[in-house]
């Protein structure tokens, strides 16, 4: 039997994040991981005999800036290149849009002239409001309690905290905000720009691990969701990290480990220990014993509590709601092998183009029938896709004059339809994303010398993501801010004392952040304190 301070179920970026800063405070901490590698869905390993990629997650903007200075990341192997152009939307007529510092507004004046006027403004809105979200992010949002007492005063002051960030914005800002929380991104896009190409490069943003259409109402927010990012201090840019996204968790747990956290891998865990209605451990797949005085999960909130949590240690209505928790990202994941680079019609040859997240989806209209056809049919016979060559960026991936690339691909329906398994479909669908590169890009297909294929059932399988779900829980209103994973539980306390939510399924949400992990960890320690002092 072991003893710790904490134990902290799964060792993604979020669950490393927090051991991180529990240790570097003086915990002892334990985290246990099911996998033989730590990084959760931010890995990066060997797919084919001297080709490495990002498994899962690929690329960088999200991972918060704070995380990153106060875990001293850099120090522990770090490094964030920029994209030297941000992205490249190819249409089939021959057109494209190809955005980046000093590219966008040329490129687009090629497309409208209109929409080139515009583009700076809206920009700009969406700037402002994300910058006072920004404040948000990295703070427990007002919790919903049934009683009054400390925790309802304590709740008092955050709300008044929460209403003083949002006062900065003026009231057509504030209108902008509940329009981008409740609307479709079409809807808003369409009332903006004439220009297809433009507008699907907001709508890509808006759909992106999101199982919807773009005029899906609350699309908009994840729209939003995507602007909150930067790269080395230059917001709302894009970047790769060297060596892939496993070199993110690599200095995570780097860090973790020199704080003093320990952590366990080919370590599952089978159920949380309940004594006396208070978190007490875990018991680990090989029958072995934690024991703890606090247990966070990073795992899908769903997943923690019809599966590991015993049910008659939870409320029947908080049971009941969380069955009903909404796992849909509509994603289907590649990597590949090249022996060269691709051409594209619109853009032929090298180029900084290949470089960017190279969008292939055309228009608004593209994304919805995509949708409404992986609804129908279990994927979109003409889906959208966004290929990623770091390679381009970063040489120590794959051999020289070779190249690695991501696809990530939507829309898949998360369980097909009329009872078919993905295992039967994974190859078939894997040869229409190819081919659908391959339409834009001519040669593309006969340049794939390997490759990976993850349907939802094998991201699931592999990494936790129920439905392969990305964010651990669709970013929808019911599901966000004070909602996430629902009201009362919105201060990553969990219905059962010592359990915490320090994963993507608390918030802020989804995304290579590390901000929910933060979040759990002052949370922890701000009730250590007022247990032990």
């Amino acid at each position: 039997m072991n003893e710790t301070d904490v134990v902290i179920i799964g060792a993604g970026h979020n669950g490393l994040t927090c051991a991180a800063y529990l240790a570097m405070a003086g915990l002892r901490v334990k985290i246990v991981e099911r996998r033989k590698i730590a990084g959760g869905a931010a890995v990066t390993e060997e797919f084919c005999p001297g080709f490495r990629n990002s498994v899962a997650a690929y690329t960088v903007s999200l991972l918060n800036p704070k995380v990153i200075s106060d875990l001293k990341l850099a120090q522990h192997g770090l490094a964030i290149v920029e994209r030297r152009a941000q992205n490249f939307l190819p249409s089939p007529d021959g057109s494209f849009l190809l955005t980046g510092e000093g590219r966008t507004r040329a490129s687009l004046e090629r497309l409208s002239r209109r929409d080139a006027a515009r583009l700076d403004a809206f920009n700009r809105k969406l700037e402002e409001i994300a910058d006072v979200l920004r404040a948000l992010v990295l703070r427990a949002p007002p919790n919903l309690t049934e009683s009054f007492g400390v925790g309802a005063i304590r709740e008092s002051f955050n709300t008044f905290l929460t209403a003083k960030i949002l006062r900065r914005l003026s009231l057509e800002q504030q209108r902008s905000l509940l329009d981008l929380f409740t609307r479709s991104a079409g809807e808003i896009l369409d009332e903006t720009f004439e220009s297809n190409l433009v507008k699907a490069l907001f709508g890509f943003d808006a759909i992106v691990g999101n199982y919807a259409s773009p005029y899906a109402a609350g699309s908009a927010y994840v729209m939003l969701h995507h602007a909150f990012g930067e790269v080395n201090g230059k917001k709302g840019v894009w970047g790769h990290a060297i060596g892939g996204m496993g070199a993110i968790t690599r200095a995570i747990a780097r860090a973790a480990r020199q704080a003093g956290a320990e952590i366990m891998l080919d370590a599952g865990v089978r159920e949380v220990m309940v004594e006396r209605d208070r978190a007490a451990g875990v018991v680990l797949d090989n029958g072995e014993t934690i024991r703890a005085r606090y247990v966070a999960s990073s795992v899908n909130p769903k997943l923690l509590y019809t599966q590991l949590v015993p049910k008659e240690a939870l409320p029947e209505e908080f049971l009941t709601r969380i069955k009903g928790w909404h796992n849909a990202s509509g994603t289907f994941r590649m990597n590949v092998a090249l022996e060269a680079l691709p051409s594209f019609t619109a853009l032929p040859g090298a180029g900084d183009h290949l470089t960017a997240g190279i969008i292939i989806a055309p228009s608004l209209s593209y994304m919805d029938r995509a949708w409404l056809d992986a609804r129908d049919h279990g994927w979109s016979r003409e889906p959208v896709i966004e290929l990623l060559i770091p390679s381009t960026l970063d040489n120590t991936l794959c051999p020289q004059g070779q190249h690695v690339a991501s696809l990530f691909c939507q829309h898949v329906a998360p369980e097909l339809p009329g009872g078919r398994s993905w295992d039967d479909h994974r190859e078939e669908v894997a040869d229409l994303m190819i081919a659908t590169v391959d339409q834009y890009a001519p040669g593309f297909a006969k340049s794939v010398i390997g490759r990976q294929v993850l349907s939802p059932l094998d991201l699931e399988r592999q990494f936790g993501l129920l439905g392969g779900d990305i964010f651990h829980g669709a970013l929808t209103l019911n599901q966000l801010f004070s909602a996430r994973p629902m009201l009362g539980h919105a201060d990553y306390r969990s219905p059962v004392k010592g359990l915490y939510h320090c994963g993507s399924g608390a918030h802020p949400g989804g995304g290579v952040t590390g901000a929910p992990g933060h979040n759990a960890a002052r949370v922890i320690l701000r009730d250590d304190r007022a247990l032990f002092g």
